[in-house]
């Protein structure tokens, strides 16, 4: 684990001399680690939770938001689920010398192309304590280093679930340097990402104020777990009390998370049975509604006194808390359209009982999940049989949605001969 006598470059590169033997550690070793790294975090809950509740004290005294103080909670069933998954990432396949393809060359050369690790993985996020244990067990299983730099928010639980992942990785046979915590501020963060032929990858997961403060620094590849301004429409052939229960769930369940839904779109001809029905949900549940006029006339006077007028900046904003935009729309095309505009390219959902509907927004919207009849809440790597993940990549180059242990991977082609020489 990082101290802060230790500059950033060193800690890079003791990772970078760990990567080799965590490259070539068996399965069974690196399932080991992932097992006692589990037995730990239960082992140790309470004195997590003491750690954790530092962390929480220091949030409230800064002002952190409902949502984001959720974020940053540590619990005993979270811990347990947290450990739980860990042993998720234990059972799933190895990625590492996975083959993806075979076969003979004209020359008599047999290629072999197979899946192995990046090298050394950096993950930068925010108040989210739990990824320190998902990037650490992902990094662990598909034969990556890891250096984690988390926000200083969870500086004490991180700290300790550092702790816990090094130890497990000490007690199989591997170097403590496999999982790394690297602390500071600014500056250092633009040292991580400008380790050129030493971190292989940074991946940040947080919203836009990290992926702009990368943006600007980087100079080694950027893998983005960017914000979600994720959308849900309901389409005029949609079975709205279906659609009130999807919107619900996107929007409450957990608010502060990058696949909660934002805006919600309705289509025109449904507006005047739906909007009263959604309004009056919403409202209840404690739900802020910024909507647009049409929404406010289709409301009427009594619940249009509880809409908040939305802006042009509410469109293309992820709230994380229990602020919701809602906009009236006269067709599928132009929902596409405004998610096209103001979506940040994570999940979007279209409710509807029209086949010809949910197939035009499947294609046409451009987003790395598309759901048709179901919550944007299922956007995440456990619940895709990932085992776990490190954040939801936006991009199409080189992994797009849960980035898990393939994601955490490149390949090499493998050429055997027997003296074979070219001519």
């Amino acid at each position: 684990m990082a101290t802060d006598q230790t500059s950033v470059a060193a800690l890079c590169a003791e990772a970078k001399a760990a990567a080799p033997f965590l490259a070539r550690a068996p399965r069974e070793t690196k399932d080991a680690a992932l097992e006692a790294l589990a037995i730990s975090l239960e082992a140790r809950s309470a004195e997590l939770i003491e750690a954790n509740s530092l962390d929480i004290a220091a949030g409230e005294a800064a002002g952190l938001s409902a949502a984001l103080l959720d974020r940053l909670l540590l619990n005993e069933d979270r811990i347990a689920a947290i450990a739980a998954g860990a042993r998720d990432v234990a059972a799933l396949p190895d990625p590492v010398g996975e083959l993806i393809e075979e076969r003979e060359l004209e020359s008599g050369l047999q290629l072999r192309k197979l899946r192995v690790p990046l090298g050394v993985v950096a993950v930068v996020y925010e108040a989210r304590p739990n990824v320190t244990i998902d990037a650490s067990a992902l990094c662990l299983k598909s034969g990556n280093a890891c250096l984690l730099r988390g926000s200083g928010s969870a500086e004490h639980s991180n700290a300790m679930m550092v702790e816990i992942a090094s130890d497990a990785a000490e007690s199989v046979g591997l170097p403590r340097s496999v999982v790394t915590l690297v602390g500071g501020g600014r500056d250092q963060l633009a040292e991580l990402a400008t380790q050129q032929g030493v971190v292989d990858l940074i991946v940040p997961r947080g919203g836009e104020g990290l992926k702009v403060a990368l943006e600007q620094v980087a100079t080694i590849p950027v893998l983005y777990a960017a914000s979600g301004n994720c959308h849900i429409y309901v389409d005029r052939a949609a079975d709205l009390q279906q659609a009130a229960a999807i919107a619900l769930n996107a929007k409450v369940q957990r608010p502060g998370v990058c696949n909660a839904a934002e805006t919600l779109l309705i289509h025109r001809d449904v507006a005047a049975e739906f909007v009263p029905m959604i309004v009056d949900q919403m409202v209840e549940a404690g739900v802020e509604l910024r909507a647009d006029a049409a929404t406010q006339e289709f409301a009427g006077a009594e619940r249009a006194a509880l809409l908040v007028s939305a802006s042009e900046a509410d469109w293309g904003t992820e709230f994380l808390e229990l602020i919701l935009a809602v906009k009236v729309v006269g067709s599928v095309d132009e929902a596409i359209d405004h998610i096209t505009r103001y979506g940040s390219g994570h999940s979007e959902a279209i409710v509807s009982g029209d086949d010809a509907a949910a197939l035009a927004f499947e294609l046409g919207v451009d987003a790395a999940c598309v759901y048709v009849n179901a919550s944007t809440r299922f956007t995440d790597g456990a619940e895709f049989g990932m085992g776990a993940e490190i954040g939801n990549s936006t991009q199409k180059l080189h992994a797009r949605g849960p980035i898990g242990l393939r994601e955490l991977c490149t390949f090499k082609y493998v050429i055997s001969g027997d003296g074979h020489v070219r001519g």
